[in-house]
């Protein structure tokens, strides 16, 4: 009996999902390794580019009111170019930093026993039946701090996943899907507000040169949005992801380089007390600066959050502050350290295990760099958004049409602001002549730009992730990845999508001094 009705529940969605799943990941686990992927993607990029060089496109890039031309990769200019410059572009890749510097000090904090002292005493007051709900939270929260997640929150996910004996896999979906999947949403005014902001004015000003956008003025919608964001991810991490899994890829828990979690020990939970009184003083000494309206850690108009603020551009460099110091103090209390050749250990330990991404970050970078010079992607980019004007839809379709859109485009320009500055003149003014606002135009690009995050190996911090499961199951690969989070963005798409037109029909603010309508 039970046998028939386990064929029953394979042969519903259930079982069909699962095997769409499995047929991605074996065909994305047959493509080249990351970083070799990204040669090849380079090599055909250049060949595209000597291609197309000679073609004429109506499309005019909006930045330079020009029409757009690529450019071609082979010419004896481009390629000494190339090969003068491959060192820099390696070097100023920003990822590679962001991510090399953080874990200098994350490594202290790990190896010391810190972090594992307060994944233990955080499992005490976290119910486990919240415990994904709250990994998705911190995931989107994190936004505030920049790019923080991606170093910090995505890898202790799978920790304490794995420490509760869930499957680490599942809590690393979890909190990919919160930080970049749950991108443009959070309740917490950061420094993409006014990036976008200034792109959408821009574009509102090709119509009306006397428009002003509020930099807040998606506050409302995007803090709203992690409702729905942190339900959908949760319930497809418990209910779809998770069980299919542990039947996919056991974790063989006895490979897993991890600290053991026993019970603290007297001496842990003093030393863990002190560290952490540590850290928040300095977190409180160190934000006590910011307080004065002269602050140097304020930019030239004032702002805390504006990515020109000293303060957003620190925020690598605080972490491995905040975490070294509570790392410090923890392991010379315990005996963890005893020498400062003990600390460089720990630094060195962490490194090792990120060897694997700096290759592909080398090869990452060649290949952005050559996908920006050619002008491909300002090509794709305006021509999607001309098509989508041509096809004069009714608003509310034509709001969800952009959301595809820009959620395409996004698998081949990664930077949120460099496809809003492409897109957002030809498709604001567009959408302005619909009477629908800036403001809504605005949301929806939110909506398309971080949906498909989590499903583009082009995303630099893409291959990380990648790097993260691998310490858990060896041969993960882009496949398997990308079978793992399809389901969150298409429902992430879907049911945002779905969000955005009930926020607007009920007519619920967007934010401050935003609107729903343009009035011609």
């Amino acid at each position: 009996m039970k046998a028939d009705k386990q064929a029953l529940e394979d042969q519903g969605p259930q079982g069909i999902l699962g095997k769409a799943l499995d047929s991605i990941e074996r065909v994305g686990n047959k493509l080249p390794d990351p970083a070799m992927l990204f040669l090849i993607l380079m090599f055909a990029v250049w060949a595209l580019s000597a291609l197309l060089s000679g073609v004429s496109f109506d499309a005019i890039d909006p930045t330079t009111n020009s029409p757009i031309v690529v450019h071609n990769l082979l010419t004896a200019e481009a390629l000494t170019k190339f090969l003068t410059s491959m060192v820099t572009t390696f070097t100023a890749f920003a990822p590679l930093g962001v991510v090399l510097v953080a874990m200098l000090g994350v490594g202290v904090a790990e190896h010391s026993g810190f972090i594992n002292t307060a994944l233990k005493r955080m499992l005490k007051i976290t119910p486990a039946k919240f415990l994904t709900p709250a990994v998705v939270l911190v995931g989107i929260i994190s936004h505030t701090a920049t790019d923080a997640g991606y170093v910090v929150v995505i890898p202790l996910a799978g920790v304490i996943f794995f420490t509760v004996g869930r499957h680490p896999l599942a809590g690393i979906a979890a909190a990919f899907a919160g930080v970049s999947g749950g991108f443009c949403a959070n309740f917490i005014p950061s420094g993409i507000d006014p990036l976008l902001q200034s792109f959408t004015q821009a574009a509102a000003q090709i119509v009306d040169p006397t428009i002003e956008v509020n930099p807040l003025n998606n506050w409302f919608f995007a803090a709203s949005s992690c409702i729905p964001i942190t339900l959908v991810i949760w319930y497809l991490t418990d209910k779809v992801l998770e069980p299919r899994l542990n039947r996919t890829h056991k974790v063989k828990r006895d490979e897993v380089d991890l600290p053991a979690m026993e019970e603290e020990k007297p001496l842990e939970i003093k030393a863990f007390r002190i560290a952490t009184l540590v850290m928040v003083v300095a977190i409180a000494a160190f934000f006590s600066l910011t307080v004065p309206e002269t602050s140097t850690l304020r930019d030239s108009n004032g702002s805390l959050t504006s990515f020109k603020a000293p303060l957003m551009q620190s925020i690598v460099p605080l972490i491995f502050i905040f975490f070294m110091l509570p790392g410090l103090v923890y392991g010379y209390m315990t005996g963890a350290f005893k020498t400062s050749g003990d600390v460089v250990q720990a630094m060195s330990k962490s490194m090792s295990g990120m060897s694997h991404y700096i290759v592909m970050a080398f090869f990452c970078a060649q290949f952005v760099a050559a996908f920006s010079a050619s002008n491909l992607g300002a090509l794709i980019a305006v021509e999607g958004a001309g098509g989508l004007k041509a096809l004069n839809l009714p608003a509310e379709i034509t709001v969800v049409g952009m959301i595809i859109l820009v959620g395409f485009v996004n698998l081949f320009v990664g930077s949120s602001s460099a496809k809003w500055a492409l897109i957002g003149p030809v498709l604001v003014p567009m959408l302005m002549q619909l009477n629908i606002s800036p403001d809504l135009s605005q949301a929806a690009y939110r909506v398309g730009d971080s949906s498909s995050n989590i499903i583009t190996p082009l995303m630099p911090y893409f291959p990380l992730v990648v790097v993260y499961c691998q310490r858990y199951v060896k041969n993960i690969g882009i496949g398997t990845l990308i079978s793992m989070m399809l389901p969150f963005s298409l429902a992430l798409m879907s049911i945002w999508s779905v969000w955005l037109l009930a926020y607007w029909a009920l007519g619920f603010p967007l934010g401050l001094g935003a609107s729903y309508t343009y009035g011609l």
